[in-house]
């Protein structure tokens, strides 16, 4: 038991240097192509991913009941001309706007539900 414990502890600690030899010796020696070492190299940045998202995009998924309305208020909110808002809103689901802070996605996402539409937010 104490042997793989070794073991385990001298795999934590490669580098990635020494991981991709590793990862060549056991190919070229032992036909064993290692799909493991894309996921020992990823480790470490794995933690990046759980970072709280600042972009958002409001997607319009659809217009619900109102359709006029939500045209007039697609129109004000993103500044687009009436055929386009209508574009938009008929093409549903249809990104409004993208790239926008939490706040304003929070916002347009109300205003938009309180008008009869159905919006998400990613």
């Amino acid at each position: 038991m104490s042997d793989l414990k070794n073991l385990a502890e001298t795999l934590v600690n490669l580098t990635v240097k020494d991981v991709n030899e590793l990862a060549t010796i056991l190919k070229d020696e032992y036909g064993i192509e290692p799909a493991a070492a894309a996921v020992v190299m990823a480790g470490p940045g794995a933690g990046e991913a759980a970072e709280e998202k600042t972009e958002f995009d409001v997607i319009l998924k659809s217009a619900g009941a109102s359709k006029l309305a939500i045209v007039k208020l697609v129109k004000d909110l993103t500044g687009a001309g009436l055929k386009e808002a209508k574009d938009i809103v008929d093409g549903a689901p249809a990104p409004l706007k993208q790239g926008i802070s939490k706040d304003e996605a929070e916002a347009l996402k109300k205003q938009l539900e309180e008008a009869g539409a159905e919006v998400e937010l990613k």
